[in-house]
């Protein structure tokens, strides 16, 4: 399911239907092969993507840093909550835990607007990062269930700073499959037997509405 590497997506000649694909192969991922590093080049290229998206009033508010090093991952690690639909599971295990994450930041000096728009600014950003990710077989877990008070004493910021996201990130060690919601209407994601990941989605027809007539 999880390509090494998608074609480029490259200027005017975009594939439709491989954007489509590389959307759809995007899915979060909370099981990693933590040996493998990644390259730090990647991450910045990544991040260029997640830079370039559009940010209300052009604010800019958003800041990232990366932590790569195994004892900035180990000491992080525990002040993160990983899956509220799996109660039991206490996260990854030693080896599958995050080769690298991303922590999400916003600058509170460059901020001009509502509160809300820096959330808007947020999703565009790592959903672009993430595909940037996904084209090269690296994906991740948007995680907001955190101790911002320890995160932030851990990083050391100053009040300048917030923590708004944590993204996990490497290369997958678990299959993920997109499933339709069934009759009963449940959108909980769940694990079968052999550990594959399956996250239903309510079908296209049942998001759209009908215009009223005018």
């Amino acid at each position: 399911m999880y390509p090494k590497k998608s074609p480029a997506l490259a200027g005017s000649g975009i594939n439709k239907q491989m954007i489509r694909e590389l959307v759809r192969i995007t899915r979060t991922v909370r099981r990693f092969q933590e040996q493998r590093t990644l390259d730090p080049a990647l991450l910045r290229q990544w991040i260029d993507c997640a830079r370039l998206g559009g940010s209300a009033r052009n604010a800019q508010v958003l800041k990232y840093m990366l932590l790569t090093e195994a004892r900035q991952r180990q000491a992080l690690f525990p002040l993160l909550g990983w899956a509220g639909y799996l109660a039991e599971w206490p996260g990854p295990a030693p080896g599958e835990r995050p080769s690298a994450y991303m922590v999400c930041l916003q600058d509170k000096g460059l901020a001009c607007g509502a509160d809300k728009e820096v959330y808007c600014d947020l999703g565009i950003a790592t959903q672009n990062f993430l595909l940037a990710a996904a084209e090269q077989g690296v994906f991740g877990c948007r995680i907001g269930a955190f101790s911002s008070q320890a995160v932030h004493r851990l990083l050391q910021l100053d009040d300048d700073y917030e923590v708004l996201l944590i993204i996990a990130l490497g290369y997958p060690a678990e299959m993920v499959s997109l499933r339709e919601v069934g009759p009963d209407g449940d959108i909980r994601y769940w694990r079968d037997q052999q550990g594959g990941h399956h996250v239903p989605k309510r079908p296209l027809a049942a998001l759209l509405l009908d215009p009223p007539a005018f």
